[in-house]
Formats: C-alpha cells, sequence, structure tokens
C-alpha cells in the first residue's frame, strides 16, 4: 500500500471520530440510545473508523502499541455481523474512554506521514 494511500485512511478515521464528537457531543447516553437514527449513526461511523484502521500500516500502528489495533478493527465485524447483539454501553464507553487516545494517535501519525497536516 502506498504511504499516500495510508494517509487517506488516517484521515477516515480522524474524520469518523470528529463526526461522532458532533453527533453525540452534549448528549447523554439516554437521549443517544433514544433515537434511533443518532444510534445507527454512531455504529456507522464506528464501522467506518474500524475498517479504515485495518489498512493502517502495521509499522505505524507499532509506535502506538498502547492502542488495541485489533479490537478497532474487530469492532467493525461485531457491528456488521452482530449488530442485534452490540452492547450500547460498550459503545458509549468506547466514546467516552477511547477516543481520545485514539485520536491524539491519529494525529501523530498525520503530522508525521500527511504533508497537508498542520503541526
Amino acid at each position: 500500500m502506498t504511504s499516500d494511500r495510508a494517509v487517506w485512511r488516517l484521515r477516515d478515521v480522524k474524520r469518523s471520530i470528529v463526526e461522532i464528537r458532533a453527533l453525540l457531543g452534549g448528549k447523554s447516553f439516554e437521549q443517544a440510545q433514544a433515537e434511533s437514527v443518532t444510534r445507527a449513526a454512531f455504529e456507522r461511523f464506528l464501522e467506518i473508523l474500524s475498517e479504515a484502521s485495518r489498512h493502517i500500516p502495521d509499522n505505524w500502528k507499532r509506535e502506538y502499541a498502547a492502542i488495541p489495533w485489533r479490537q478497532v478493527a474487530d469492532l467493525g465485524n461485531h457491528l456488521r455481523h452482530a449488530y442485534h447483539r452490540s452492547d450500547a454501553e460498550a459503545l458509549w464507553s468506547i466514546y467516552e474512554d477511547d477516543l481520545d487516545p485514539l485520536e491524539a494517535a491519529i494525529d501523530a501519525m498525520l503530522i508525521t506521514h500527511d504533508p497537508e497536516a498542520s503541526p
């Protein structure tokens, strides 16, 4: 894979994180769960984030070993194939606890690998 394609995938992850924050910002768990379109959009952005993460080169991921990359990649499979068993509280926990460290890793990768990224 060219590094250009990998950078596109980094941007896809970043864009999904930004969209999730815009979608859920200011909402409680209960509010988000009560809105079926919000739930569906949240899950879709997680799927995109998950799929894009699969295309980030392993040597780039190794620099950010604190991120559970396998779990990030597996999340999309779970959402696609076991959608009827999605754990809403676990997904909300991703929003509250896991997006910040993932975003920090993605931002650092973009600074290193994306000529268009500003420090």
